[in-house]
């Protein structure tokens, strides 16, 4: 068996990181050496967040967990898989509408680069059902959606809606 380390990718816009987000790294990080949690640009998305917000949203919701650490990125994901000497892409699975998406991605990302595996994990029961898209929903109609996410993210929202 091969005693190599093993560093992946778990690659998202994160607008905001979520507790299904945080839950499918923490499953990646029991499973692995090192994860990047790549926050993208994603300007074409129109976020509701900047990068720099969903940075900083990402790193507070991951700063307990040892072996992970956040980065952002603006070009193609294999591309920065590469930069990163990294074999492995980390994607959530909730619903089977998730997979006809990421099955098409994970293709589309092999045809460029054939020595990049992805790998697709199941967030828990519990929190199978949260998606940035309606946390986005809740918070533009004023409601408390904590339940949703990280104590830490949620602060934050939090602290930057006062600010306005």
């Amino acid at each position: 068996m091969k005693n190599r380390s093993k560093r992946v990718i778990y690659p998202g816009t994160f607008d905001p990181i979520t507790n299904g987000h945080l839950d499918i790294i923490k499953r990646a990080a029991d499973l692995f050496d090192e994860i990047v949690v790549a926050v993208a640009q994603s300007s074409e998305k129109g976020p509701m967040f900047s990068h720099k917000q969903r940075l900083v949203m990402a790193e507070a919701a991951c700063k307990e967990i040892e072996n992970v650490h956040v980065e952002g990125f603006s070009n193609l994901l294999v591309e920065f898989c590469r930069q990163r000497d990294a074999k492995i892409i980390i994607r959530g699975l909730r619903a089977v509408s998730d997979f006809e998406y990421e099955l098409q991605m994970g293709y589309a990302n092999a045809s460029l680069a054939p020595e990049i595996e992805t790998v697709y994990l199941m967030p828990s029961l519990e929190n199978a059902f949260i998606s940035s898209s309606v946390v986005r929903a809740i918070l533009k109609h004023d409601a408390s959606c904590a339940h949703l996410l990280p104590p830490a993210v949620d602060r934050i929202i939090q602290e930057s809606i006062r600010c306005i």
